[in-house]
């Protein structure tokens, strides 16, 4: 699974970073998560208004940047801010987090699935407000160029994983065009694409 920068990503290209069991570690923890997830998304913070924003207090996320800060995820931004009242950002570049490429073990795995479950949670609540408030507060011209699509096929894991490496080559080819930019009238935006096997559901026995 990897989870892309789309705020201020490298200038040529998202470096993608593998996480490694000590950096898997130290990110999962759900304020962590939530934190990196809002500067991605939103852009430079300071911990107050992080802690505005994501409802907690301060000191927790300053105790939480600083521990993001040591592994590599976030950066103080230069140039900006007082001693007091410092503003962050989070490192450029995509992150690749597979429990299978690293040791594989219950810890792994458990320290994969919080991370994981917190990046949906954070993807479904601006999903969901979206779908809640969007026609309300959003001219027609922005609910004109968005779309909530969903394809059900019947795949293998080969033609499954072809798809998925076209369209993360697509994304890589187009959106190149974009990054870094910040022109008058855009706002934050989201591209969401979910390709995984139904669980509930009986696989196609082979001859």
């Amino acid at each position: 699974m990897t989870e892309n920068d789309s705020v201020d990503p490298a200038p040529h290209g998202p470096e993608v970073r593998q996480l490694d069991m000590e950096s898997l570690k130290a990110l999962a923890h759900p304020l962590r998560v939530q934190i990196l997830d809002t500067l991605s998304t939103y852009g430079q913070f300071t911990a107050s208004g992080l802690a505005e924003r994501l409802d907690e207090s301060s000191g927790a996320t300053s105790y939480h940047l600083r521990q993001l800060e040591r592994h590599g995820f976030v950066r103080e931004v230069e140039g900006k801010g007082t001693g007091r009242e410092r503003w962050w950002e989070r490192v450029p570049g995509a992150i690749n987090l597979n429990a299978h490429d690293l040791e594989n073990t219950p810890a792994a795995v458990a320290a994969t699935k919080t991370v994981m479950r917190q990046w949906e949670r954070s993807r479904s609540a601006l999903l969901g407000d979206f779908q809640e408030r969007g026609y309300d507060v959003l001219p027609v011209a922005w609910m004109s160029a968005s779309v909530i699509s969903t394809t059900n096929l019947r795949l293998t894991p080969e033609q499954l994983k072809e798809i998925t490496e076209h369209f993360e080559r697509f994304v890589d080819e187009r959106l190149e065009r974009y990054r870094g930019q910040n022109p008058p009238g855009s706002r934050p935006v989201q591209i969401h694409f979910n390709a995984f096997p139904v669980l509930d559901a009986e696989e196609t026995p082979k001859p």
